[in-house]
């Protein structure tokens, strides 16, 4: 809470990304974000006044720093328990949320733009959360003995797996496309870094 009373502007910020990852951003008001949040508008607009578009994007950079603190945590004990770490967010937000929460990164992502705007700043977000879960993925992988080459394609197909399951969980509410993409990128890790180095 800020001095005043009111909610602070982190507090806003994660609301925004919970909600997003709930209902996607076109979807959600500026209204509806705040009052997920417990804020005012009048608050949420103080510390947004740009609306939906600067909040959304600072949901995104929430949610992907968020996730780059547990990467570079787990990823000091390897790969593997990066990996194990990643996944196992994804797993818990989708299970704990009944399947109706998912990853704000990609609800952004996959929507469309606003007509006759550039790039907006959220998808601009979105782009550089996913790139910097892949750059810390493949320094590991690289740092454990993977091949340079083959740990970026690695680390990219990662993320992009863990993606595709979660909305394929949320789909068929189920968890069990997460927990087979798991036994796989574990395998193709422990390949990685115990196979031989390829030429390049």
């Amino acid at each position: 809470m800020g001095k005043s009373g009111g909610p602070s502007r982190d507090r806003i910020v994660a609301g925004a990304a919970d909600l997003i990852s709930r209902r996607g951003l076109n979807a959600t008001s500026i209204r509806e974000l705040a009052r997920h949040a417990d804020a005012p508008l009048g608050s949420t607009y103080h510390y947004f006044p740009d609306g939906k578009q600067q909040l959304a994007t600072e949901a995104v950079r929430y949610a992907g720093a968020s996730v780059e603190r547990l990467l570079r945590k787990e990823l000091a004990a390897g790969p593997a328990a990066g990996l194990r770490a990643f996944l196992g967010l994804w797993r818990g937000i989708v299970v704990a949320s009944d399947f109706r929460a998912g990853c704000p990164v990609l609800a952004v992502a996959v929507e469309e733009p606003p007509p006759g705007e550039e790039i907006p700043r959220a998808l601009t977000a979105a782009a550089e959360a996913f790139e910097g879960w892949e750059d810390l993925l493949a320094a590991s992988l690289r740092e454990h003995g993977a091949d340079p080459a083959r740990a970026a394609d690695l680390a990219t197909l990662v993320v992009a797996s863990a993606e595709g399951a979660i909305a394929m969980c949320r789909a068929r509410r189920d968890i069990a496309p997460l927990d087979r993409v798991s036994r796989h990128l574990e395998a193709l890790i422990a390949t990685a870094l115990d196979g031989p180095p390829t030429e390049g």
